[in-house]
C-alpha cells in the first residue's frame, strides 16, 4: 500500500502525520518505507536527526541519474537508508531538490517514481511525505500512489483550499493513475472544545467530504518528538496524542 500525504498549504502537520503512521506500521511487525519528497528535508530530520547530514544518497541523486542517460542506472534501493528502527527505512530528501524540478518537468519525468517503486517487492507500506504545493514531485507522488491523505487544520482558509486540491487529486486520478483514491481528510491539530474547529468539521461533513472519524489534537508533544527526532510510538508509547495516532492508524489499516 502505497499512501500520498498531502495538502497545499504548509504547516498542516504532513511530516508528523507520515513519519508517525509509519513508525506506527513499522513498529507493528510491517516492513515500512518513507519517501520524503519536500526539500525542506522534515521528514528526514525526523527519522535521522544530525544523521541526515551524513547519508550518501537521497531522492536528488536518484531523479538526477534520471536526466542522463545510463546503461545501467543504480535501482532506488541505493538511496534507500536504515533507519535506528526496526522494519522502517528512509529514502531522505535534500535541501536542493528543488533546483532539479523544471529540468526533471521539461523531460516529463513524472513516472519515473512509480516505476521504480513498482520494482520494489519488499516493503508492506509505503508513505510519501510531499511539499506543500502541487508540483513536479508532488503529481510523480500521486502517479505512484494508491491512495491520498489529507491533512487539515481547522482554519477556514484551510477548508477554502481543500476544494481545489481535491480536484486536483482527482484530476490526477482521471488523467494518470486510475487506481489512485482519496483514503481521507485527517483533521490535526484539532481543540474539540473550540466551537469553530467543530463547526468547521460539521461543515466538512455536510458536503459530504472523507473525514476520517479519528482526528490529532494539538500537544507539546509533537514538538518535543521533533526535537528529539524520535516517533511518538518510541519516545511517548503511552501518551494520549501516540494513542491517537494508533487509533487513526487502525482505522486506515482496518
Amino acid at each position: 500500500m502505497i499512501r500520498v500525504v498531502f495538502n497545499q498549504k504548509g504547516g498542516v502537520g504532513k511530516s508528523s502525520i507520515s513519519t508517525n503512521l509509519a513508525a506506527i506500521s513499522a513498529n507493528g511487525g510491517q516492513r515500512t518505507l518513507v519517501i520524503d519528497l519536500d526539500p525542506q528535508c522534515n521528514t528526514s530530520h525526523y527519522l535521522l536527526g544530525e544523521q541526515v547530514n551524513e547519508t550518501v544518497g537521497d531522492i536528488k541523486d536518484f531523479y538526477e541519474q534520471t536526466l542522463s542517460f545510463q546503461v545501467h542506472p543504480k535501482p532506488v534501493t541505493d538511496f534507500i537508508h536504515r533507519t535506528a528502527y526496526e522494519n522502517l527505512d528512509l529514502l531522505p530528501s535534500n535541501p536542493e531538490l528543488g533546483d532539479l524540478h523544471s529540468k526533471l518537468e521539461a523531460k516529463h519525468k513524472i513516472y519515473k517514481l512509480r516505476d521504480a517503486l513498482s520494482k520494489l517487492g519488499e516493503y508492506d507500506a509505503v508513505y510519501i511525505d510531499t511539499p506543500p504545493a502541487f508540483n513536479f514531485y508532488t503529481l510523480s507522488a500521486l502517479c505512484a500512489a494508491d491512495s491520498c491523505l489529507i491533512p487539515f487544520d481547522c482554519d477556514e482558509f484551510s477548508r477554502q483550499a481543500l476544494y481545489s486540491l481535491m480536484y486536483n487529486v482527482q484530476e490526477t486520478q482521471q488523467d494518470h493513475n486510475e487506481k489512485l483514491q482519496i483514503e481521507g481528510i485527517v483533521v490535526n491539530q484539532y481543540q474539540p472544545r473550540a466551537n469553530a474547529a467543530k463547526l468547521i468539521v460539521e461543515a466538512l461533513l455536510d458536503d459530504d467530504l472523507p473525514v476520517l472519524e479519528n482526528k490529532i489534537s494539538s500537544s507539546v508533544k509533537m514538538k518535543e518528538s521533533h526535537n528529539e527526532s524520535i516517533p511518538l510510538i518510541y519516545f511517548a508509547p503511552k501518551h494520549k496524542l501516540t494513542m491517537e495516532f494508533l487509533a487513526l492508524h487502525g482505522e486506515l489499516t482496518g
